[in-house]
């Protein structure tokens, strides 16, 4: 059972909410400096991580399972999807990145949820996934999202991918400050990662999974749900990721 919207809501409007906003958000934009003319979906409850990539990217769309609900965004937020997860209502190869977090741990058909991801991936696309880690403090506290549902270890997050025919590409940890109320000052919250990423990096609370799709003669199988055109503004040809768009024949 998905954790409520609400309560994730309320959870990003506390001082630890907005401590994890911060420091994986950081590792977010290090990954991914810049999503200019990019299409850009977010899964599961990414709302939070997006915001920043709405006013640079072409289209920011942040894709919410029925089972957890939605909630209506802010005027400053990208717009909001409702749905079933493993029936996207998308075209195939549309999203040149897509963002999964608060997904992976309470997935109920976590291959089938990663099919769908591929089959909406444009070629060479990058997908993100923030996972809990087993390793890491906030595992072990079900006062906050990342206490509910199956952590990850980096080895299961690599086998998860490659079932799913995406490559590894990056790796990078986040919220090292332990989910306690006096950690989560701004100035102790910083010193805890700045200290975390050298002192001991296997612990952070979050892992951060970045991978590509390599198209191939291989692809997953399932069936898409009808994509709704109108709402997606019209668009009549998937978008390519940069790789794809600079080896693309201009119209003649």
């Amino acid at each position: 059972m998905r954790h409520d919207a609400s309560e994730l809501n309320r959870f990003y409007a506390s001082r630890k909410g907005l401590t994890a906003q911060r420091m994986i958000g950081r590792r977010i934009a290090a990954l991914w400096p810049g999503t200019k003319g990019l299409d850009v979906l977010g899964l599961g409850y990414a709302t939070p991580y997006l915001t920043p990539f709405k006013t640079e990217a072409r289209r920011c769309i942040s894709f919410m399972p029925a089972q957890q609900g939605a909630i209506i965004p802010a005027a400053d937020e990208p717009p909001v999807a409702l749905g079933d997860e493993m029936r996207l209502p998308f075209p195939e190869a549309l999203f040149d990145r897509i963002l999964l977090v608060h997904a992976l741990e309470e997935a109920e058909a976590l291959p089938a949820l990663l099919r769908e991801v591929w089959r909406v991936m444009a070629p060479e696309g990058r997908v993100m996934l923030v996972t809990t880690s087993r390793t890491g403090v906030w595992a072990l506290s079900d006062k906050t999202p990342f206490g509910h549902g199956r952590p990850f270890t980096r080895q299961q997050i690599s086998r998860v991918l490659e079932d799913a025919l995406l490559e590894p590409t990056a790796w990078s940890r986040a919220l090292f400050a332990p989910p306690w109320n006096w950690a989560h000052h701004r100035r102790i919250a910083s010193l805890w990662e700045e200290a975390g990423e050298h002192a001991w990096p296997g612990l952070g609370g979050v892992i951060l999974a970045e991978a590509v799709k390599h198209t191939g003669a291989i692809r997953p199988s399932g069936r898409a749900a009808p994509a709704r055109v109108r709402a997606l503004e019209g668009r009549s040809r998937p978008a390519l990721s940069p790789r794809q768009q600079s080896k693309r024949t201009p119209n003649t």
